[in-house]
């Protein structure tokens, strides 16, 4: 059987590329807000509910673009469970991540211990949808509120999310979002940034070019974060196939829930009420009922050549560059730190097979049954 991996990018049929792929060879338009990049952000802006997007080349950008053009200082609070370009990105941007622990029933940044991390020296919150649930924006937004604090939200994962009718990318002063070829939108590479204002739109512009605002002007340092015409184009072909991926994904979600429901040990993340999901990922967490820890299923799949991830594992607060910070302490943060030992992240695509969700949930299955066998003895 061929290997079954955590993900693959969706393509939509060559034979609807071929055509924008000349109109750009004809144009030899190639970047630099061209008539694609133009195209792909208005529509972006209607489909998601929002009034200003900036592409930029990839998600990591997305973010550095944004603390650059929040001018943040000092430190931010944010959370030790996401992928490593969340803090990188702070580091880079020379504040002090403050880490807090995260809930147990979404694994999102703790609302509730925000507050008691916030110091005089405290710029912004950074918080992750993860998996693309979403996080507390109403606490969150009260409490930067209550403190003057900006709140930046990493919504990788939440590409087309809604929440209580909403589309969860307004909430905030800035999102960021991940086009990488994992997601469930793609541009090969690629990310956005969603601001509330025009003037902060500016500023991640200003970000994403140098640092320039027109030809003999640069008033500020930035990068080179602009994303190119291909990358524009693939994304609005995947726009016209976002809802056929989603409907798929939801497949697969729902046929993992069906199959695995009894299983001893193995808790399936939970959708929040009110929520309109992507279905990004499937992660579980392996319990102590289960017949081996999560490192033992991981191994156990991968020696069938089935790929699952470990997302979140290692926990940021752990890595070399974090763990002597004071908030990376694991006695304070022992949710994130058990959830990071407990994760993994089932296959989940839009041309993952039904037959294939069957082998993956009966060898976890099998793995359970051989359990209580054991246990009956």
């Amino acid at each position: 059987m061929p290997p079954i991996y955590v993900t693959k990018p969706y393509l939509p049929p060559l034979a609807e590329f071929l055509p924008m792929l000349e109109r750009i060879w004809d144009s030899k338009v190639l970047t630099n807000n061209g008539p694609f990049h133009q195209q792909l952000e208005a529509e972006l802006c209607g489909f998601l509910g929002v009034n200003h997007v900036s592409l930029v080349a990839n998600g990591m950008l997305a973010l550095t673009a944004v603390i650059d053009a929040a001018q943040l200082e000092g430190e931010v609070i944010t959370t030790p469970y996401s992928f490593v370009a969340t803090t990188h990105s702070v580091k880079i941007g020379r504040l002090t991540p403050v880490f807090v622990d995260i809930r147990p029933d979404d694994l999102n940044i703790d609302a509730a211990a925000i507050e008691a991390a916030i110091t005089p020296r405290t710029s912004a919150i950074v918080a992750v949808h993860c998996y693309g649930n979403p996080c507390d924006v109403e606490t969150i937004q009260a409490i930067a509120d209550r403190h003057g604090l900006k709140v930046i939200y990493d919504a990788a994962h939440a590409f087309g999310v809604r929440h209580k009718g909403r589309g969860l990318l307004a909430a905030g002063d800035f999102s960021t979002l991940s086009f990488h070829a994992t997601k469930a939108f793609n541009t090969f590479e690629g990310g956005a940034v969603i601001t509330r204002t025009q003037g902060d739109e500016l500023a991640v512009n200003r970000a994403r070019n140098f640092g320039i605002t027109d030809e003999v002007t640069v008033p500020t340092v930035g990068t080179n974060a602009k994303m190119s015409e291909f990358n524009a184009a693939l994304g609005l072909l995947q726009l016209r196939h976002f809802e056929h991926v989603r409907r798929e994904r939801g497949r697969v979600d729902q046929l993992y829930r069906t199959l695995l429901a009894d299983v001893p040990g193995i808790y399936p993340l939970g959708i929040p009420a009110d929520t309109e999901p992507n279905f990004s990922y499937f992660p579980v967490l392996v319990g102590p009922e289960f017949r081996t820890d999560r490192d033992g299923l991981y191994h156990e799949l991968k020696a069938e050549e089935i790929y699952s991830r470990r997302y979140f594992y290692p926990l940021l607060s752990s890595l070399p560059m974090y763990r002597g910070l004071p908030s990376a302490a694991p006695s304070d943060l022992p949710v994130a730190t058990r959830a990071a030992d407990q994760v993994l992240c089932l296959p989940i695509y839009p041309d993952l097979a039904n037959g294939e969700v069957e082998r993956i949930a009966g060898l976890i299955r099998g793995a359970s049954a051989v359990n209580a066998r054991r246990a009956a003895r």
